[in-house]
């Protein structure tokens, strides 16, 4: 059935002997952890950061699942915490092949209001946390991909299209999706990629902030042209496509994993 968890061929080595870094893990159902199991399932060996001691606590329960021993506190925000991370993945693997950067962040309050709504010090932190983070992730991930490597973030279709309340998180992603493309062609010439998945509205911790989350889910679903949102294995998949030598010549790229609702202009005829 179009839409259903597929099962995942945990025997492949796809991905045998890469190693990667992933941060945005929150709990079971975050779309960064959908990536990292799925990229495991294929072979990839993973390192993990979380923010915060109740996040940690989740987030060492799902990387026992994957074998993990590397799982770092990180805010992003904090020089010293990021670089002890990569100090840490230099000492013990002495390279990176991935990162998977899954983090963002607006204030709750922005996400149930309007635009205007937003103060100064609340754009910064959503700008800072959602998109200057990828830049400096990548400068720091750059002299340990020496052989070469992808980096993979997430964005969201409300980066080009209004969304409801997604407002300064909209203006976040944009600058993203345009970050992707600026580095992308500024890490070409070290064999670097650079992509962003831009899957729909997804059941998460982070998606439930968004006031009319759950409108939104059901408006997507009845909609899209598969008429489903996207799965955390549809998404994880897309990651191992990029990550691995089938995504070698593929950079710079948005691409979406979302039934296909993007490419609509309105609602399906049957929801006029």
């Amino acid at each position: 059935m179009i839409g259903a968890q597929m099962p995942v061929d945990r025997r492949s080595g796809l991905l045998a002997g890469r190693q990667g870094l992933v941060l945005g893990v929150a709990n079971d159902k975050s779309i960064a952890w959908g990536i990292a199991r799925t990229l495991h399932a294929h072979g990839a060996g993973l390192a993990f950061t979380y923010q915060g001691e109740a996040l940690g606590k989740r987030v060492r329960a799902l990387a026992d699942q994957v074998g993990s021993t590397m799982i770092m506190p990180a805010d992003v925000r904090d020089d010293s915490e990021l670089d002890r991370v990569f100090s840490r993945i230099a000492d013990e693997w002495g390279r990176l092949d991935f990162l998977v950067h899954g983090i963002a962040f607006a204030d709750r309050s922005d996400l149930v209001s309007g635009l205007t709504s937003t103060s100064r010090e609340n754009f910064l932190t959503c700008l800072d946390i959602s998109c200057f983070s990828l830049i400096d992730l990548a400068r720091r991930a750059v002299p340990l991909m020496a052989a070469g490597g992808s980096i993979l973030t997430l964005t969201f279709q409300g980066s080009r299209n209004v969304m409801p309340n997604y407002n300064v998180m909209g203006i976040a992603k944009a600058a993203l999706e345009s970050t992707v493309r600026y580095l992308a062609n500024d890490l070409g010439p070290k064999s670097i990629r650079v992509n962003a998945i831009s899957p729909g509205p997804m059941r998460t911790l982070s998606g439930a902030a968004i006031g009319g989350a759950r409108k939104t889910f059901r408006t997507t679903e009845a909609n899209a042209p598969l008429r489903a949102n996207a799965t955390l294995d549809a998404i994880g998949g897309t990651a191992v496509f990029l990550v691995s030598e089938f995504g070698s010549s593929t950079t710079g790229e948005i691409v979406h994993v979302d039934g296909g609702y993007h490419v609509l202009g309105m609602p399906q005829p049957e929801n006029l």
